[in-house]
């Protein structure tokens, strides 16, 4: 999956809530493909369209990012931090060592606005989607 494809999702999950409407699954894909589409000819950046958001996805990777906190745009709300995919040593559950590739994600937020435990959640339900990719799959089905 490349990122602009999870971007576009992630995007079309916040068109969602900023609307307040639940998509379908036909008119998120839609959205989707649109967004994907738009960010692979990188025609999707102008001013009118980056402005008036509530959310940023910022990429800290590319220059070797693997601890950072974004700061909020304002009068934007939060911003996500992706970081650098690395490989590192990982304890497993039957306490075994294993080299596995590992990315942090942090999230900066307005706590006037959001809430700790809420922000927290988002961030936990965003690794399991990362975590397990299949999910999405069986979303559509």
């Amino acid at each position: 999956m490349q990122i602009s494809d999870s971007s576009s999702r992630i995007l079309a999950g916040l068109l969602e809530a900023r609307t307040g409407q639940q998509l379908t699954m036909n008119r998120r894909w839609r959205i989707e493909t649109a967004l994907s589409a738009l960010m692979r000819e990188r025609s999707i950046a102008t001013l009118d369209e980056l402005s008036g958001g509530t959310f940023t996805i910022t990429s800290l990777g590319t220059n070797g990012g693997l601890f950072a906190m974004p700061i909020i745009n304002y009068p934007e709300v939060a911003i996500l931090g992706i970081h650098r995919i690395r490989k590192r040593p990982v304890v497993t559950d039957d306490d075994q060592i294993v080299v596995r590739e590992m990315m942090n994600v942090s999230l900066s937020f307005d706590h006037r606005v959001i809430d700790g435990l809420v922000a927290a959640e988002a961030v936990g339900a965003l690794v399991q989607l990362l975590e397990h990719p299949e999910s999405l799959l069986l979303e559509m089905a």
